[in-house]
């Protein structure tokens, strides 16, 4: 269905402060990081704890968005040409206008809510029944009440069938979701402790949660549950005799529709069998866990109310796969490994955390980091007394408590036994000492809510420390950024090149600053340099360069857009996002017109014409690289380049209905090729100071300064040799110094043996024998004044990276993104 601006504001209600046009809406946005399509987003402008929408807004416009709905007022005079809709509440608004678009479809929708099993019921449900629906659903577990509405609102008339979670955290909300989800279908998974802090008791909890399934034709429980099954009971007497559901119950301990009488587990699987309509039927599925063989059973019903054929539901469950969750597994400082499961904090999710944490068995010793646990429906003392059962039955080592509940209990934690504990008021109160705390040869979990933002803690716990430096100065970054712009139309745009950790710089620290300074894109090479960008709050679009089929999943998550090159990679990521329920995923099309490294070439394009008329992608940029872009010598084939790549674009253009953005030039061919700068230009090395196309007249900055310091100073005498293979001979007495540096920094080793020099007191001192994986030695006989611990410079503003690359017999690009990432980054600004 299209939805035009005018439209949207009779169904919210809303009172037009300014209309500008008619805009056709595709996209709901409620958070400005996650802005894709900016010409057909409306941005409702929700009010948060931490947040408020409106404060986003002039900047959301001066990326392009034109339509906004808002409760507050705001100034219309540095929003000449946008559409803005007034109204009461944005998120009420939000939800009444997807709770209108759910009604415009008939097709069986099944709503899932409960405690735990939501998401893998789903995801099963997903993997089951694809081959027989065109299905669309929740992605992860957007499951809240505005998961909800941005989950519903691309439900198409394509779409065959509709699968949605449902989450609630106080009274009241359900009722809300169930407007939007309009469930035919419903699915009570169980219910137990998470989320309980809003309700009184697990009984007014089971209510709430049923409101969702109030006007469903057909609910799937289990009936064992006692407060599930008296709830049901409850709700079924209380609706007319004509609008009441039918009951898909299912029990192992009593009669139900589906009676399961036996679940035998082996090692690798679980067999279960049971009764329905007086048949015995069975099942296999390749796990063995209690929730697993739950979630299944609820999977089961569900494909014997659709009437799946028992014969083909037991050759799919002998096939369902993991779901991946939020727990993740890291290498930690001095050969721990470390559990990341810092996303919430009750009970029974801190119960798997530790399940997972038992299964390591690389290290001997456990240790847990564990904050308040933000959960109610129980006294503290109880709470944090089953906490210490739960952490002295998994054999934990030693406890670090945050926060100052678990602090006041921990009395009850010295009683269980736990051989090591500590406890820290905040997070700062314990990264302030984390220093002093020793980890090595340990398996940690981390585990806490979000409000306690732990992140921190998994950062600096992964953090590798080494005494060379390399210094990044943000400001030359800017002022470098600022010489490109300069030679720019204000409407060309600018992608960052921040791949191989922006050529060494480092990753956050520098996407940061081009953030700031507002380039409108940033390129990686894999996925886990975007991911990285993405936790550390960058919100720039991100290309990743060389997707890989084991990351598609994490694409996807963080927000991540492809570059699909070649007809490989651009199936299996078609085929991955139609298995996940994605339409109109951004993704980037890299054409090949000689450089013959990458891109689909003329020959292979129909493949792509003819996958890009479904609608599962959305073409964000096509793009070549040019071969030869700094050589003079080679202009005429750079042109042909850009004329063949300009051809291909228009195939292309043909069959897609909307604008992309077309980029061609690096950064020697900004200078160099103003003809091919197109919509956007693509800026790597000449951000960092490098200058490979030298012309152009550009005041480029070093930006890096690779730094050490002299370990030790020997006195030689003539004759005597230095490093390994006795290639320094000395020719005279002399004085070496051992500097902190070597290969395994990024030193390379072709510059032993008076190859190389460093930089000491302002004089160069040639590199003396060869280099070793920590060590290099140089010659001071001539530099007076040296001592042990004075600083050396490898490269800088002093000693350029260009000039040592020459020495190496290689270009700065090596250079810098060979720097190791043992050596600690320092970040300043002047």
């Amino acid at each position: 269905m299209k939805y035009f601006i005018d439209n949207i504001a009779s169904i919210i209600k809303g009172k037009w402060l300014v209309q500008h046009d008619n805009a056709l809406i595709e996209q709901l946005l409620i958070d400005s990081r996650k802005l894709i399509f900016p010409q057909t987003s409306l941005f409702f402008a929700l009010k948060g704890p931490r947040r408020d929408g409106h404060s986003f807004i002039t900047q959301l416009y001066e990326k392009g968005v034109r339509n906004f709905v808002v409760s507050d007022t705001v100034d219309l005079s540095v929003l000449a040409d946008a559409n803005i809709i007034q109204v009461e509440d944005p998120l009420q608004a939000l939800q009444n206008l997807v709770a209108w678009h759910r009604k415009q479809f008939n097709l069986p929708v099944i709503g899932i809510t409960g405690s735990n099993g939501k998401t893998i019921v789903k995801e099963w449900l997903n993997q089951l029944l694809d081959d027989r629906f065109t299905i669309i659903r929740s992605p992860k577990s957007y499951n809240s009440q505005i998961g909800v509405p941005l989950s519903v609102w691309p439900l198409n008339e394509q779409h065959e069938l509709a699968i949605f979670e449902a989450g609630i955290s106080q009274p009241g909300e359900m009722e809300q979701l169930q407007k939007i989800i309009q469930p035919t279908i419903g699915i009570f998974t169980n219910v137990g402790e998470a989320h309980s802090e809003g309700f009184v008791n697990v009984r007014q909890k089971v209510n709430e949660k049923l409101q969702l399934f109030k006007h469903v034709q057909t609910l799937i429980y289990c009936q064992d549950d006692p407060e599930i099954n008296s709830g049901v009971a409850a709700l079924w007497q209380q609706l007319p005799n004509n609008k009441r559901f039918e009951i898909f119950s299912w029990s192992m301990v009593s009669e139900a529709v589906l009676h399961i009488r036996q679940v035998y587990k082996e090692e690798n699987r679980t067999t279960i069998t049971a009764t329905y309509q007086q048949l015995e039927i069975g099942i296999t599925i390749p796990f063995t866990d209690n929730a697993s063989v739950e979630n299944a059973i609820h999977c089961w019903c569900v494909l014997l109310h659709l009437q799946v054929p028992q014969e083909e539901i037991t050759k799919q469950m002998q096939q369902l796969g993991p779901v991946a969750m939020r727990l993740e597994l890291k290498k930690g400082l001095n050969n721990c490994s470390l559990i990341n499961d810092s996303y919430s904090s009750d009970l029974s999710s801190f119960t798997i955390a530790l399940d997972f944490l038992s299964q390591q068995q690389q290290h001997g010793k456990r240790t847990v980091i564990l904050s308040d646990i933000l959960q109610s429906g129980r006294s503290e003392k109880d709470l944090y007394a089953e906490v210490a059962r739960l952490l002295q039955q998994r054999q934990v080592n030693r406890l670090i408590g945050i926060g100052e509940r678990i602090s006041h209990h921990q009395s009850i934690f010295q009683s269980a036994g736990i051989p090591d504990l500590a406890f820290y008021s905040s997070v700062d109160a314990f990264i302030k000492e984390l220093h002093h705390i020793p980890f090595k040869d340990e398996v940690i979990l981390l585990k806490g809510a979000r409000i306690f933002e732990l992140e921190q803690v998994d950062r600096l716990l992964q953090q590798k420390v080494h005494q060379t430096l390399l210094e990044i100065d943000l400001t030359a970054v800017a002022h470098n950024l600022k010489q490109f712009q300069q030679r720019l139309q204000p409407s060309t745009r600018i992608m960052a090149m921040v791949k191989a950790f922006s050529y060494g710089s480092g990753s956050y620290e520098i996407a940061n600053a081009l953030q700031f300074h507002r380039v409108d894109y940033l390129a990686v090479a894999y996925a886990d340099e975007g991911v990285e960008l993405r936790k550390a709050g960058i919100n720039l679009p991100i290309m990743v360069m060389n997707p890989e089929e084991s990351t598609f999943d994490v694409l996807v998550q963080y927000n991540l857009e492809p570059d699909l090159y070649a007809p490989g990679i651009f199936a299996l990521f078609e085929d991955f996002v139609k298995k996940q329920g994605i339409q109109q995923f951004p993704v980037h099309i890299e054409l090949e017109t000689g450089m013959n490294r990458l891109g689909f070439s003329r020959a292979e394009l129909p493949v792509v014409i003819n996958s890009l008329r479904t609608p599962l992608f959305k073409v964000q940029s096509v793009f070549t690289h040019l071969a030869s872009s700094e050589d003079r010598q080679q202009d005429a084939y750079t042109n042909q380049q850009g004329a063949l790549y300009m051809q291909m674009v228009e195939q292309l253009q043909l069959v897609l209905s909307y604008p992309f953005i077309r980029h061609v030039v690096n950064t020697a061919g900004i200078i160099r090729h103003p003809q091919w700068h197109l919509d956007m230009v693509r800026l790597g090395i000449g951000l960092y100071g490098g200058d490979s196309f030298g012309e152009g007249g550009l005041d480029l900055r070093e930006v890096s300064t690779l730094k050490s310091t002299i370990a030790q100073i020997k006195e030689l005498k003539e004759g005597e040799t230095v490093s390994y293979g006795r290639r320094g001979l000395v020719t005279r007495d002399t004085r070496i110094a051992t500097v902190r540096i070597g290969y395994a920094d990024g030193y390379p080793r072709r510059l032993g043996n008076g190859a190389g020099k460093m930089l000491v007191n302002g004089h160069l001192a040639p590199v003396i024998g060869t280099v070793c994986m920590d060590m290099t030695m140089i010659d001071i006989t001539d530099i007076s004044h040296v001592q042990e611990g004075d600083e050396v410079i490898i490269f800088g503003t002093d000693l350029p990276v260009k000039q040592v690359a020459h020495w190496a017999q290689t270009i700065p690009y090596e250079l810098l993104a060979t720097v190791s990432q043992r050596v600690k980054r320092v970040y300043f600004e002047e």
